[in-house]
């Protein structure tokens, strides 16, 4: 089969270290070359171009700069002081407030990578001082920065949506009732180390004057996604239009309001975000050649036949799906394996009548997982630098985490009304 031969191709260049873009565009020569198929080179090229062309993709560099922006300009410090005056006083308080932050942050970056090295620096230190291991730190911030993904501005959505033409305006809702479950979830763990290590009794409740200074302060920065998705729901602007909104307005934050950036520090984050966008933008071009010689070489028919020859019925399609993705996101990046994997299962789900927006949240949570095991995880590897911890020693740490995470997904996968019961409530449909 045609799908073995390409996707055993791929793991092989991208294990022995070639970057992924490299990767992918090696595969798919290779597999041109390999095959003998009669395909000009001039078609790859074109694809590739074609592949970042969309008008909606303006939007990913910009949200980037944006999550760049709020990361470094005092945004986070302030979302951490008020999780830490509404749920310190909880046994493994400092815990619940890293997750509480970050699923807060998320709600503004929509990066993962951004959401983990923005609270984890505040947090970090504090939780050192209260008695919490290293490595337990490390894996808290690795797996709860990828609540990121599932907040209205998720950049992964955004690609979804781009990919299966389903409406953003309806999918940035779908994930934030799995992501709140996901944080109780995780705060299960935390309270119950609290508890049993005794590092962290929690502290004495804040009064509400103090609750009250707090979020005011912390106010301008969670309007920001209330603006944001705010506009997208009403329809005012589109996705691509609430990205440079974004910019806007965590520029006049960040530079007039808060004043945690100066003007000299612009060009080392535009470079910065820059350099990240150019990363996915390329990821995305290569992905798009790969995804056309699926298509090409009819691999998406292949695999929705073998696929249906041992899935008959939706529940075993979805397992199906569920396992594929986890598989696959221990190898790549959740971008590119959104990209690669959307065009071969979405014609399978609709032929089964399932939701596409299900479809979204699914994937996300499959692969938001990828980001925090190895040997790829970006999120793994930000939380172990910043805390000084070994990825061996988070490997124990992080598997508890990951099975509230892993079985909150069964849940959103055969409960599908709970990704469903926001867009209903706000827009009738679902």
């Amino acid at each position: 089969m045609l799908t073995i031969q390409i996707f055993g191709i791929f793991f092989l260049i991208a294990l022995a270290g070639l970057p992924l873009y490299f990767s992918l565009i090696a595969t798919t020569v290779g597999i041109v070359q390999f095959k003998n198929l009669f395909y000009q080179f001039d078609s790859l090229f074109l694809n590739l171009i074609a592949g970042v062309e969309p008008f909606i993709l303006i939007a990913v560099p910009l949200f980037i700069f944006a999550g760049e922006l709020l990361a470094r300009g005092g945004v986070g410090k302030r979302i951490v002081a008020l999780a830490r005056v509404l749920f310190g006083w909880m046994p493994g308080g400092m815990g619940v407030v890293t997750i509480v932050s970050c699923l807060m942050f998320g709600g503004v970056s929509g990066s993962a990578i951004a959401d983990t090295a923005a609270i984890g620096s505040l947090v970090a230190p504090t939780m050192k001082e209260r008695g919490y291991h290293p490595d337990f730190t490390a894996a808290l911030l690795s797996v709860a920065g990828t609540l990121a993904l599932l907040m209205p501005l998720s950049i992964p959505f955004l690609v979804f949506a781009f990919v299966s033409g389903v409406s953003m305006r309806i999918l940035s809702m779908s994930g934030v009732v799995p992501g709140i479950i996901c944080a109780v979830a995780l705060s299960i763990v935390c309270v119950r180390y609290g508890k049993k290590t005794g590092c962290d009794n929690g502290s004495e409740r804040a009064s509400p004057r103090e609750i009250w200074r707090v979020a005011k302060e912390a106010g301008p920065a969670l309007l920001m996604p209330v603006i944001i998705v705010g506009g997208i729901w009403s329809g005012m602007f589109t996705p691509t239009e609430a990205a440079s909104i974004a910019v806007v307005y965590g520029l006049a934050i960040s530079l007039f309001l808060y004043k945690d950036i100066k003007a000299r520090d612009l060009p080392a984050i535009i470079l910065k975000a820059f350099q990240t966008s150019a990363s996915v933008l390329l990821v995305i071009g290569a992905t798009g050649v790969l995804s056309w010689l699926l298509t090409a070489e009819m691999v998406a028919f292949e695999l929705a036949e073998w696929i249906q020859s041992v899935a008959s019925q939706p529940w075993q399609f979805l397992l199906m799906l569920n396992i594929a993705l986890l598989l696959l996101g221990i190898f790549i990046e959740p971008l590119p394996a959104m990209l690669l994997t959307a065009p071969l299962f979405l014609p399978m789900a609709q032929a089964m009548n399932i939701d596409m927006i299900l479809m979204g949240v699914i994937m996300v949570m499959n692969l938001s997982i990828a980001l925090y095991t190895p040997p790829v995880g970006g999120t793994l590897f930000v939380a172990a630098k910043l805390c000084k911890a070994s990825i061996g020693g988070m490997s124990r740490h992080i598997i508890p985490l990951m099975v509230m995470n892993v079985s909150v997904l069964f849940i959103t996968t055969y409960v599908p009304w709970l990704s469903k019961i926001l867009p209903k409530l706000l827009f009738g449909v679902g």
